[in-house]
């Protein structure tokens, strides 16, 4: 049997099943874990003084966004919002994904347009070649980045390289694919064992606990 395409089935196959199962038992033990650490919000006089969700919105837009990243780093926060949005969503909407899911359960999500699927696949690359260059030229990011950082910037953006080296048939077909597949079989089994699991605590950092940070009126501490 032809190497390339025993892991080729085995990726389209029992390792889909793997690294859901994975990502979703993991996801739920990491979530409950981390607001295990959390406990009721004390009396407003024994919390450290930061300012209220209601007091940040009574701060001019000018100070607010000063205060934060925005202020410092405009440029970084674009490219990490559109990293973001585009690393999350496009899986979802990519024709052929849907095609294999329809085939599998005989039900899917609507598909983008191949052409703006393929756009939206090159702006995850683009804005991880950004964060690459940021960490390699700006001290301030590359004195704090290790070994570590450059993996897990490679293991996100691994899945849409491969993936557009797959579309636009550069390179074997059959190799490309198959590295897309276990490329983001692996991303979504580490998703909630590495950094990567700062997508699964972002809800209960930004709406249920207090902080400077807070989107909502957290009621719980850290």
């Amino acid at each position: 049997m032809d190497p390339l395409n025993f892991i080729y089935d085995l990726a389209r196959g029992p390792l889909v099943w793997v690294s859901v199962i994975v990502f979703f038992a993991g996801s739920v033990v990491q979530v409950y874990r981390m607001w295990t650490l959390t406990s009721a919000a004390r009396p407003v006089e024994n919390l450290p003084r930061i300012l209220t969700p209601v007091e940040k919105k009574k701060l001019p837009l000018a100070v607010r966004l000063r205060l934060s990243v925005a202020g410092t780093s405009p440029v970084t926060v674009v490219v990490t919002t559109i990293f973001h949005l585009c690393l999350v969503i496009t899986p979802f909407f990519v024709l052929g994904h849907n095609i294999l899911v329809d085939n599998a359960w005989g039900a899917s999500l609507f598909s983008f347009p191949e052409g703006f699927s393929d756009f939206l696949t090159l702006l995850v690359i683009a804005c991880a070649g950004y964060f690459l260059v940021r960490r390699i030229f700006y001290e301030r990011v590359r004195i704090i980045t290790s070994p570590w950082d450059y993996l897990f910037l490679a293991l996100a953006a691994g899945p849409f390289i491969t993936g557009a080296l797959a579309y636009h048939q550069i390179f074997d077909y059959k190799l490309m694919i198959t590295a897309h597949m276990l490329m983001g079989e692996l991303m979504l089994i580490a998703i909630p064992f590495t950094k990567f699991a700062h997508m699964l605590f972002f809800p209960v950092f930004r709406f249920a606990v207090a902080s400077e940070y807070s989107l909502g009126n957290g009621r719980r501490t850290w």
